[in-house]
């Protein structure tokens, strides 16, 4: 899951126009959060952007396939196509949407996690 330093620099440049994404470090990879939003990460030199129902259809239909570290699971995180990279206008709506995402999932667990406090 090793992500190289100028591929690391290559994205947070990319995402500059979604705003100031600050990259975390992890098991060889590395995090990518936003207003404190994890929304992405990189592995293997590849960006992958956090999905539910709402947009994992962009990603299907682009033919993109989900983010599974050990080949046995994939979990909510699918690669983003090289065409949408190469665009800023969808690169910075593709990660909006991402970002959304993290954001109801945020609030799930919030509320999950005060419901098992009561």
């Amino acid at each position: 899951m090793a992500v190289t330093e100028n591929y690391l620099d290559y994205v947070i440049d990319l995402l500059d126009e979604a705003g100031p994404v600050e990259a975390r470090r992890m098991f060889g990879g590395a995090g990518l959060y936003l207003n404190g939003l994890f929304f992405g990460l990189i592995a293997d030199d590849a960006l992958y952007f956090k999905v539910d129902e709402s947009n994992r259809g962009d990603y299907e239909k682009a033919g993109m396939d989900p983010f599974s570290p050990l080949g046995t699971y994939s979990m909510g995180y699918y690669r983003v196509p090289v065409g949408v990279m190469e665009d800023s206008r969808k690169l910075k709506e593709w990660a909006q949407k991402s970002l959304s995402v993290a954001a109801r999932k945020g609030a799930a667990a919030k509320k999950k996690k005060k419901t098992k406090k009561a």
